[in-house]
Order: structure tokens, then sequence, then C-alpha cells
């Protein structure tokens, strides 16, 4: 089974210029949780999430409106083509602990993106349930990153 099978597409793209209540408003619309940022030439340029959207906000204290999504996307994407084996993606979003990646064509313009929901939607239908590639890509995601911060350490505290 390749990508191209399971990807969610047409994918929704928002503009290095666009400020995140364009990504945000992008993100509802879809009823997704990640956005790629394409450049003027539809090439990827970088991805942002809803998380980072609230964390720029709380963090710099603005409103989406204020925020260039070039200041808070992330530019190290990991990305697929529509030929590759869901194993390998699997292996890819487990490795580098990411819950979806952009499907990108030979120009590095998105094609669709893969999720883990497409990923655990496919196992289901399926193996009438989640086969052990899906498992041990949700186990190496869910791996903590560092040691929780002490409430000392928190923001506010």
């Amino acid at each position: 089974m390749q990508v191209q099978d399971v990807m969610s597409s047409p994918v929704l793209c928002c503009s290095l210029d666009a400020t995140l209540d364009v990504a945000a408003r992008l993100m509802w619309e879809g009823d997704c949780g990640a956005i790629p940022v394409v450049d003027s030439a539809g090439r990827l340029a970088g991805i942002v999430t809803d998380r980072d959207i609230c964390m720029a906000c709380y963090i710099q204290g603005k409103s989406p409106k204020d925020i260039a999504v070039q200041s808070i996307m992330a530019e190290d994407v990991v990305t697929c083509r529509p030929g590759d084996s869901l194993d390998v993606v699997e292996r890819s979003l487990g490795q580098h602990q990411v819950r979806r990646a952009p499907v990108v064509d030979d120009a590095s313009r998105p094609v669709g993106v893969i999720s883990l929901n497409n990923l655990a939607r496919h196992a289901a239908t399926v193996n009438d349930g989640m086969d052990h590639g899906v498992v041990c890509t949700l186990a190496a995601i869910g791996e903590p990153r560092r040691a929780f911060r002490t409430q000392a350490e928190r923001p506010g505290a």
C-alpha cells in the first residue's frame, strides 16, 4: 500500500506572507491540525500547527492577526512522496515524533497530507484493528521528548 492510497487530498496550504489568523481559519475549515506553508511558486516552505499558533499568541501576547506564519512555522519538515510505502512513512513519523507529514511531488509542491489518523483508519479497515506498524508509530511519537518540568520551571510560576 502506498501513501497516495490513504493520504488526505486535496491539501489546504497558506502562503509565507499569511498571518496566523489565516492559517487558523484554514485549519478550522479543513478540520485539520496543521497547514503546509508554501512559497510564491507553491513549493513547501514549512508547516504550522494549531499548537504553534496557540503557543505563539500566548508567549508573544499578540493577536493571531499580528503574527506572521513565517515567523513561527517549522522549516525542517518531514515529508514523503505519493509512491512511498506506508511502512516507510510509519517509520519516518515515529523516528521524527510527528503526527503528520505533507506529501510532496517532484517539485516539492504539497499534493496531500498523511497523518496518524489516515494510517489508523487504513489499518482498521484492513485488519479489523491497528496493525503492529501503526502501534509502533504511535508509541514512538508518544515518547516524552524531555523530562517533565517542575512547578517552579513552568511559565507564570
